[in-house]
């Protein structure tokens, strides 16, 4: 059966596992290498089970455990050619594992995983839209300024998808981060507001979405309860845990998992 694991996810720190107890892949590493071991653990998986790393984007909430988790276990690593250049530029990568360039899609672990542009201010960014045997499918999508047409060919008819909400737009203005941040933040290639990932919720619901998860909250400028009651009010045609199932990724998680 389909689970994902959104093991991380916050302005500090992102990772999530996709597979089963045997085998799977993390979305991004970017916690510590013990943290991210332990919350496997947490949930009755080991490091070994995990077959492959692909990355996102090169900002460190997405890859600051790469270096380690690739130097004590030789994992694999995909991601765009851009971005892994970035990474190996900058040493993010032991030598020890393997890099595979994203031109088409991996299979690996039971899956066929391909990547989609986002619009972000890094070298290139992506998200990513994950088939399993089953036939079920997932995307994981976060950091992103606005949904370009190719994000949403990309997510709409997945089964579940996880998708940036990452700030309310009253808490970032009237909050503490300087001018130049908050200007990032609002651009085409920042961040996802809560008004606009519950806009495509309700486009996601309509293609057949059956799971979603609210990934990525900013800290400082977004609460978990914001973000649900904003995607809610958004979807008030439809019936929670009848027509869809919602859930807000926590920053850390222990023991949670989203079965589909």
């Amino acid at each position: 059966m389909a689970r994902i694991y959104p093991l991380f996810s916050s302005s500090k720190g992102n990772s999530s596992f996709l597979g089963n107890q045997s085998e799977g892949i993390l979305i991004d590493a970017g916690v510590s290498f013990k943290r991210l071991c332990t919350a496997l653990s947490d949930n009755s998986i080991d490091i070994s089970a995990v077959r492959g790393v692909f990355i996102t984007h090169s900002h460190s909430d997405h890859v600051k455990g790469l270096k380690t988790l690739t130097a004590k276990t030789g994992i694999p690593v995909f991601g765009q050619r851009e971005t892994l250049s970035e990474l190996v530029k900058k040493d993010m990568i032991s030598p020890c594992s393997e890099i595979y360039e994203l031109d088409s899609p991996a299979a690996i672990a039971g899956m066929e995983v391909r990547c989609f542009d986002t619009p972000h201010d890094t070298v290139r960014s992506c998200g990513y839209h994950v088939e399993f045997e089953d036939g079920r499918t997932c995307a994981v999508c976060t950091d992103l300024g606005y949904v370009t047409e190719t994000v949403d060919k990309n997510i709409c008819g997945c089964d579940l998808v996880l998708l940036e909400s990452n700030y309310d737009p009253d808490m970032l203005k009237n909050g503490p981060y300087p001018y130049y941040l908050k200007e990032r933040i609002l651009s085409d290639n920042g961040h996802l507001s809560n008004s606009s990932c519950a806009k495509q919720a309700e486009k996601l619901l309509k293609n057949g979405t059956t799971r979603l998860i609210l990934g990525h909250l900013s800290q400082e400028n977004n609460t978990p309860q914001t973000a649900e009651i904003t995607v809610l009010q958004r979807l008030s045609e439809f019936k929670r845990n009848v027509d869809y199932i919602l859930q807000v990724a926590p920053v850390e998680t222990k023991g949670e998992v989203v079965v589909f």
